[in-house]
């Protein structure tokens, strides 16, 4: 890293919470963590709390991560086995290899592990909030109704866990 870079970095970011939502939000309810993370972003305002969108995952997360303590992910998860809209929460601990809670996360871990290896400066925690969904395939900039309905439920779970 060159001194342009580190004067840049702010030095708060250590003590600082990152809300992380993953999606695409022109495939249905695979924007679910995107979605969410904007009303969370509407409902908290901590000014030790930031808020980032993402369609990404594996190695790509690990810059956004990068120097903030804790990191909050919010991502779509389809196992067909539990109701739409159901809110499953696991600390990133908790995983051990690959994860098959979506398809944005299913190398997290190993990009967490290669991230150690490389001495980036990761949060010391990691909490993952999968949401189940109906529809992850057909097109559409908006949740199906199922999970559009049960939104204000989700934002509200998560701000009681991690918020008061």
């Amino acid at each position: 890293m060159n001194s342009i870079e580190k004067q840049s970095k702010p030095r708060t970011l250590a003590d600082r919470t990152l809300v992380l939502g993953l999606g695409n939000t022109i495939l249905s309810d695979d924007g679910v963590g995107i979605y969410v993370t904007r009303l969370l972003q509407n409902r908290i305002d901590k000014k030790d709390v930031s808020f980032k969108e993402a369609s990404m995952g594996g190695l790509e997360l690990l810059d956004l991560m990068s120097g903030f303590h804790r990191v909050i992910l919010i991502d779509a998860v389809q196992s067909g086995k539990v109701d739409v809209g159901t809110v499953v929460h696991m600390n990133i601990k908790d995983i051990s290899g690959g994860s098959a809670m979506a398809r944005h996360q299913v190398s997290l871990w190993e990009a967490l592990e290669l991230g150690k290896q490389m001495k980036m400066d990761l949060p010391a925690e990691i909490m993952i909030y999968g949401i189940e969904v109906q529809d992850i395939l057909t097109f559409g900039e908006s949740c199906t109704e199922a999970l559009t309905d049960r939104l204000p439920s989700i934002v509200e779970h998560i701000i009681n866990r991690e918020f008061d």
